[in-house]
């Protein structure tokens, strides 16, 4: 573990948000913010948003969902990494600041990893955060024990991506957080329900989305989406992957397609698609519900459970030694499943091979 006196500062911010605990790490490339949940004895589940979010715009449908919820903190302490200046209340970054790439910021969880004396962590990720973490787990393999990736990107951006990139830079830089830009982070995050029409209202989640997006400090979102923008492909490194991976992805995503060719990329032995229906790329924040039964699947590979299934609390750090071999199997993975459907109707429906 790295020397937190010299590589890393906490402040130990007495903010709490909903009962976490936010701390500021000091890194190499920039001041980081982290929110902290629950016991720190606990093995460490991170996360990381998308765009122009944080932990309270893209996190919080999932952990409001009770099941969810249950689920996830029974088992872990949560560490939402914010992209650098996206944390609530946070300051324009100095323009002198060098914009960061995407190894910088990969190499900035390290350090935020090193700073709590975390191993081995599992992660969760959307969209451009998805991407980040990913990164992370191809090049820090012994720090990463399993992937849960909504609307996952691998590849460098496709000539809509960056035509679309391309605009919403001009806007930031020039107009800032404005309508128009707006409008282009609702469609990547969300479905044309969602989004609403001339004839359907927009919804709720939607309209406290961009009441959150107003929050966004316009050029710490330009310099983060540069950063994305100018992603390498890192598909070849997905086949050196052994760690288990679980990708979500609504059926009404941009993303869509990226997460299919990311899903034939990987090793089917460890890894599981859902494609949830009626959808965008936010499956977190449109239909969190659908994430529980596949989550419950995938944790079971690790001896996790939810709270009415396991008598103790688990503490003991994750390890491939503590996963029953016949978890290992394709089945355990939720395959035998594939491909899980699941739709916008109150239950859950899921298709049997």
């Amino acid at each position: 573990m790295s020397d937190s006196s010299s590589d890393s500062v906490s402040l130990d911010v007495e903010t709490i948000y909903l009962g976490g605990k936010e701390h500021i790490v000091r890194t190499g490339c920039g001041s980081v913010s982290v929110i902290v949940y629950g016991d720190q004895e606990k093995p460490a589940l991170v996360t990381y948003p998308d765009l122009a979010l944080n932990h309270m715009s893209c996190f919080q449908g999932l952990f409001f969902c009770p099941e969810a919820a249950s689920l996830l903190l029974h088992n872990f302490c949560i560490y939402h990494i914010s992209p650098p200046g996206h944390e609530l209340g946070a300051a324009a970054i100095c323009s002198e600041n060098p914009v960061p790439s995407v190894d910088d910021l990969t190499d900035q969880i390290v350090e935020v990893l090193n700073y709590f004396g975390l191993g081995a962590v599992m992660c969760m990720g959307v969209i451009a955060g998805a991407y980040i973490l990913t990164l992370f787990a191809i090049k820090h393999r012994e720090r990463v024990l399993g992937l849960i990736l909504v609307s996952p990107l691998c590849r460098a951006p496709s000539w809509t991506e960056w035509f679309y990139n391309k605009v919403m830079s001009n806007l930031l830089y020039f107009y800032g957080m404005c309508g128009v830009l707006k409008e282009f982070l609702l469609h990547r995050y969300f479905s044309k329900e969602v989004r609403g029409s001339a004839d359907v209202p927009e919804s709720d989640i939607a309209q406290a989305c961009r009441r959150l997006l107003d929050e966004r400090q316009s050029m710490n979102v330009w310099r983060f989406l540069q950063a994305i923008d100018g992603r390498p492909d890192i598909t070849d490194g997905l086949r050196t992957l052994k760690c288990r991976t679980l990708i979500f992805v609504g059926d009404d995503s941009p993303f869509h397609s990226e997460a299919l060719h990311m899903t034939a990329k990987l090793d089917r032995r460890f890894s599981a698609l859902v494609e949830v229906q009626a959808c965008g790329s936010m499956v977190t924040e449109e239909q969190p519900h659908a994430m529980l039964i596949p989550m419950e699947f995938f944790l079971m590979g690790y001896g996790l459970y939810r709270p009415n299934q396991f008598s103790g609390s688990p503490r003991s750090p994750l390890s491939p030694s503590c996963i029953a071999p016949e978890l290992l199997s394709p089945e355990s993975m939720g395959l035998k499943l594939k491909p899980i459907k699941t739709r916008i109707a109150s239950k859950i429906h899921v298709a049997q091979e």
